[in-house]
């Protein structure tokens, strides 16, 4: 019955109100920029010039000569084995045991840490604040100070808080 009732309300004078709208002005069209078609219709110039050929940037285009020559390879082969010998640092601590490969890895590159090291300074920064500041940890395991500050600052090794357990004995469900 409801609806019925709100059908009618709704309904009512729906067809004044149609029109009414159908005789509103309408908004204009946004004028239409001319597309590529019509550019090329209206200046058949251009399609000349693009079709043409240019004698002068021709003759320039011929007196450029580009000569490469490859390095040889023992010189690139030298320098990339110099450069990893002075970027990488053998490892300050690793793990007891080989639980997860750690101990495959023997050095790694400047500016870069292993897990292991990594959670050794954060924890020795934790407990020891005023002697293990940021910059001795930069100094040494040979990191930029900016990325150890950050580290310092955004990182922190896991809490662990052991919970003493309850003097009282829980209540138990006494069998019958």
């Amino acid at each position: 019955m409801g609806a019925r009732i709100t059908r009618t309300f709704r309904n009512f004078n729906l067809e004044n109100r149609a029109h009414r709208e159908i005789g509103k002005a309408k908004p204009h069209a946004a004028p239409r920029y001319p597309s590529h078609k019509d550019t090329m219709e209206q200046a058949p110039t251009i399609k000349e010039s693009i079709h043409k050929k240019d004698d002068p940037l021709l003759s320039l285009l011929k007196s450029v000569y580009v000569e490469s020559k490859d390095p040889s390879s023992q010189v690139i082969e030298q320098s990339q084995a110099e450069t990893e010998e002075e970027e990488r640092r053998p490892l300050k601590f690793s793990l007891p045991g080989d639980p997860y490969g750690i101990l495959d890895i023997t050095d790694v590159p400047k500016g870069k840490l292993s897990i292991v090291e990594a959670l050794k300074a954060l924890n020795s920064h934790k407990q020891s604040p005023k002697t293990w500041t940021p910059e001795k940890i930069a100094q040494e395991y040979s990191l930029d100070l900016k990325d150890t500050k950050a580290l310092v600052d955004f990182f922190a090794p896991f809490n662990v808080q052991i919970k003493p357990p309850k003097t009282e004995d829980p209540k138990q469900i006494k069998a019958t």
